[in-house]
């Protein structure tokens, strides 16, 4: 899972979990690895003091008074023939003694003289030995000296290789010197480091867990809060400020932003809803304005031409003024349904909730029409919802007119109305074989004064969506160019 999935809570308490459990791997590794360089270094050093004082023992038994013999390599062996012995047990250390050829002269170790494997030293010791020169600190001498290291079963040995000099600092033999390298009290110190450091970060670990969850609680506190109050900012209505107290400077301008911003948003709500009503009544102004003028117009034309062509003595006078009459009486009809259709759309449906049969309202709004093209289907008799009888039956006829002007006259009509139930809800669909809806006024159809016929104010779908979305219902429609439109209304059942 990324990273970035997480909330910024979880990721601040996870940085902090890691970052802890980094520094115990890390201390960790710096303690193993100072623990083996120390002990690398204990070990060369232990093995060149005891080469030195093994050096110091072996020149004073050479140059001492007991000894007899005359020093040279070949009396190496008559020389250190009990003293090696001694020698080897004071320092804990074996002991072998090889002439400069490389062979073995004198050792310590019992029954090594009867090893032909080590009786004689390599070419390869032989070669580093005279070539390998370094620096003797205790001394500050340069001198000859081979330490071979190398490992068996586990165990790492140490092997060094000094001339033993006389006293005209001469190469009378050569000094090696065994040395196994045992780790089992650093061994067993690290061990008890180890766990007492891993007692301490668990601690560590533990009380970061405490810190990073109520710290990150704290540094997320006040983000929830903004972030909140920000999911339920909304245009239309009056939003909150924010009110934090002890955040940090971050947080606190934050705050100020968004209540800054709620201001600014509140104001501008203002101004738009202002601006939206002045511009609603300009519309309806000129729309109504506009219906108006179309039967004035006639109007008029009947009043100029009956005044014109007056003549008390005609003998088809009253005729004429009846069908002059006539045509204003239509004229003054049109105007009188156009200020009803108006006031409709203005005025709110009323909350009268009432329990009916909706398949019996649908049929009801149906008969008006008394048509063979349009069919009408339910899934059961009687299915029941909360809806405005006189509503329920505008909803009804509304569609259907709109569905009627759709379907053009070179076609044959058919309109299909179908009354169901899905889930918690009423559904009612009308469906047509008309022209369909164009793409580039599919966002239109329920916008108020919108319509595609050459007569009509456009008020009809949007009276129907006004309807439906106050008793909590919606309106969709699904429409194919040149095949026809079905508006589908649903609301919730009884």
């Amino acid at each position: 899972m990324k990273l970035k999935k997480f909330s910024l809570r979880t990721r601040i308490f996870l940085a902090m979990i890691l970052l802890v459990l980094l520094a115990s791997m890390l201390i960790s590794a710096v303690a193993i690895y100072q623990y083996r360089e120390q002990s690398q270094d204990y070990h060369e050093g232990r093995l060149e003091r005891k080469e030195g004082s093994i050096q110091t023992h072996l020149k004073r038994v050479l140059n001492g008074r007991q000894n007899t013999w005359e020093v040279k390599t070949d009396n190496i062996p008559f020389i250190f023939k009990e003293e090696i012995y001694n020698i080897a047990d004071i320092h804990k250390l074996q002991i072998n003694l090889y002439d400069l050829e490389g062979g073995l002269l004198i050792s310590s170790k019992a029954g090594l003289q009867t090893n032909v494997a080590e009786k004689c030293l390599d070419a390869e010791i032989m070669n580093a030995i005279n070539n390998t020169v370094e620096f003797n600190r205790e001394s500050e001498l340069a001198r000859h000296r081979y330490v071979d290291i190398h490992k068996e079963n586990g165990e790492t040995f140490q092997s060094s290789y000094t001339f033993i000099l006389d006293q005209k600092s001469k190469p009378l033999a050569i000094l090696n010197i065994p040395y196994l390298e045992k780790d089992d009290f650093l061994q067993k110190e690290l061990e008890e480091f180890l766990k007492r450091l891993g007692f301490a970060f668990t601690i560590v670990l533990v009380m970061a867990i405490i810190i990073a969850f109520w710290l990150s609680k704290y540094i997320t506190k006040s983000l929830k809060t903004i972030s909140d109050k920000i999911n339920t900012t909304r245009l239309e209505k009056r939003n909150q400020k924010i009110d934090v107290d002890d955040t940090s400077e971050e947080i606190s301008t934050l705050v100020n932003s968004y209540n800054s911003m709620i201001d600014e948003l509140e104001e501008s709500a203002i101004q738009l809803a202002r601006s939206e009503r002045e511009q609603a009544w300009r519309e309806m102004a000129k729309q109504v304005a506009h219906e108006i003028k179309n039967p004035l117009t006639p109007m008029r034309l009947t009043v100029q031409n009956f005044q014109r062509k007056f003549n008390p003595n005609d003998e088809n006078i009253h005729k004429k003024v009846d069908e002059y009459s006539k045509t204003l009486i239509q004229q003054i009809d049109t105007m009188s349904a156009i200020a009803s259709a108006f006031s409709n759309f203005a005025k709110m449906p009323a909350q009268q909730s009432e329990t009916l049969n909706v398949v019996k309202i649908v049929k009801l709004a149906l008969d008006i029409f008394n048509e063979d093209y349009i069919v009408f289907q339910a899934e059961s008799e009687e299915i029941i919802a909360k809806f405005d009888r006189s509503q329920l039956i505008r909803v009804v006829t509304n569609l259907v007119k709109n569905s009627i002007q759709a379907i053009p006259e070179s076609q044959t009509p058919k309109i299909e109305i179908k009354v169901g139930t899905e889930a918690k809800s009423v559904f009612i669909t009308v469906a047509d074989n008309g022209v369909g809806v164009a793409e580039e006024n599919k966002n239109k159809v329920f916008e108020p004064k919108f319509t595609t016929k050459t007569s009509g104010m456009g008020l009809g779908l949007a009276m129907v969506k006004n309807i439906v979305e106050t008793y909590k219902g919606t309106i969709s429609f699904d429409t194919e160019k040149g095949k026809g439109t079905t508006f589908k209304v649903t609301f919730p059942k009884a």
